[in-house]
């Protein structure tokens, strides 16, 4: 009895072609940060920068950011109450700290229990990730700015941040 190798080579290949999609798969969920869903948070946030993540920040901080609105990283980004409330709430409730995203645990795990961070590019673990980026990169006349994360992450806008 013989014993065709083609069905066998097949399942070979079909087998290694499954496991790199999946291991790349796997390898970019590690830095996944579910994008904003909401209309009103991509429209008023989305309008000057990057509407961030909620994940990448634990609940107060995002409460102390729409708190101080009038002064938002030296712009008045102020809103009406009630536009301003909708997004605090869906901010707090998608917030590191809320439970169930898998990197924003890593992200925010070196944030003292206290302290509400108000810059993203200030957590430990993103100047960790960050550390080998020549300052020379960060003045590109492409990136200018370490909160422009699409600069170097294209996928950013989708909750994408691979190297």
């Amino acid at each position: 009895m013989r014993i065709s190798s083609r069905p066998i080579a097949i399942g070979l290949v079909t087998f290694a072609f499954s496991a790199l999609v999946l291991a790349r798969a796997q390898a970019g969920d590690r830095h996944f940060f579910a994008p904003v869903a909401d209309p009103v948070v991509k429209e008023e946030c989305g309008s000057c920068h990057l509407a961030f993540a909620p994940s990448m920040l634990p609940a107060r901080s995002w409460q102390r950011m729409m708190g101080e609105l009038d002064n938002h990283f030296g712009d008045n980004a102020s809103l009406d109450a009630a536009t301003a409330e909708k997004i605090t709430r869906y901010f707090v409730a998608n917030a590191g700290d809320a439970g169930g995203q898998r990197y924003s645990s890593k992200l925010l795990r070196s944030v003292s229990a206290g302290a509400a961070p108000q810059r993203i590019t200030e957590l430990p673990k993103w100047v960790s990730e960050h550390r080998k980026v020549p300052d020379w990169e960060w003045r590109h006349k492409e990136v200018r700015t370490k909160a422009n994360c699409v600069a170097c992450h294209p996928a950013a806008d989708q909750g994408y941040y691979e190297e």
